[in-house]
């Protein structure tokens, strides 16, 4: 688990809500328990201030860092597309396209890559972008790196199968539903019965992290372009269930990391 990866999910899934900066001395605690280091985290940190995720902040328990805005929009969306909290409307029929103006360079090119497959869309051609539904976000993340984006709706003249399937292949995308199910299943087995709160954290981490990379290969394509006995049903459902029984105890040693540094070890 990369330390970049896990602050987006410490934060999004338990600081987002709470306001306010983080001491930075309980984000170390925090992911300490996920086995990442104190240096990687403070890299880690330090990174995403320049990409404007985070901003410096003082707490009463020292040096500490808050979401700008952007993160917070980021994260918004993001909890709504991993817990589902509102169901997607129906589909008209009609796709998202984005012709963004073209940026010569590479690495930026990369990153705007990233962040359309982020939000759901596919490049038809260079600079060309589809989704089955519209991002808030496009705009945004065409604006990050001083490109201009022009948006359409409109119907696919075509085989609209053979699209989906050469742009999202929903047959790779179950076959991950299935293997993120038998994985699911392990982490949970493997801390037993007996969960401490600490447990209950790293655990309900694990299983965010890897549900959260969903979100860059299934953009929610409508029921009616998806194969039947859809295997991300029920592994949606194994991640809400156990998520919702993880929660207390995982709440409890995150107020208690928060508190200050004399939390250590594993809490009952």
């Amino acid at each position: 688990m990369q330390a970049r990866s896990a602050l987006f999910d410490l934060y999004g899934d338990h600081l987002r809500g709470r306001g306010g900066p983080v001491p930075v001395a309980a984000l170390v605690r925090l992911l300490g328990r996920l086995d990442i280091a104190a240096p990687a985290v403070r890299t880690a940190v330090s990174r995403m201030v320049r990409q404007g995720w985070l901003t410096p902040a003082g707490t009463d328990l020292g040096p500490g860092y808050a979401l700008t805005e952007r993160a917070r929009a980021r994260l918004d969306e993001a909890a709504v597309r991993i817990y589902r909290h509102q169901p997607l409307p129906d589909w008209d029929g009609r796709w998202s396209l984005a012709l963004l103006s073209h940026s010569p360079d590479r690495v930026k090119r990369e990153r705007v890559q990233r962040g359309m497959e982020y939000l759901g869309y596919r490049q038809l051609h260079p600079d060309n972008w589809i989704a089955p539904r519209h991002s808030a976000e496009l705009t945004a993340v065409a604006a990050a790196e001083g490109l201009s984006v022009t948006h359409f709706r409109a119907e696919y003249d075509g085989d609209v199968g053979g699209l989906v399937e050469r742009l999202w292949h929903p047959g790779d995308l179950a076959a991950a539903y299935s293997r993120w199910l038998v994985d699911a299943h392990a982490i949970v087995a493997a801390e037993g019965d007996d969960v401490t709160d600490d447990g209950a954290f790293a655990i309900r981490s694990r299983l965010l992290h890897e549900w959260r990379k969903f979100l860059f290969t299934d953009p929610g394509l409508p029921r009616c372009l998806l194969p039947t006995q859809w295997p991300g049903d029920a592994a949606a459902a194994y991640f809400d269930e156990q998520t919702a029984r993880l929660a207390p105890g995982a709440t409890r040693f995150v107020d208690a990391c928060l508190a200050g540094p004399h939390i250590t070890g594993r809490q009952p």
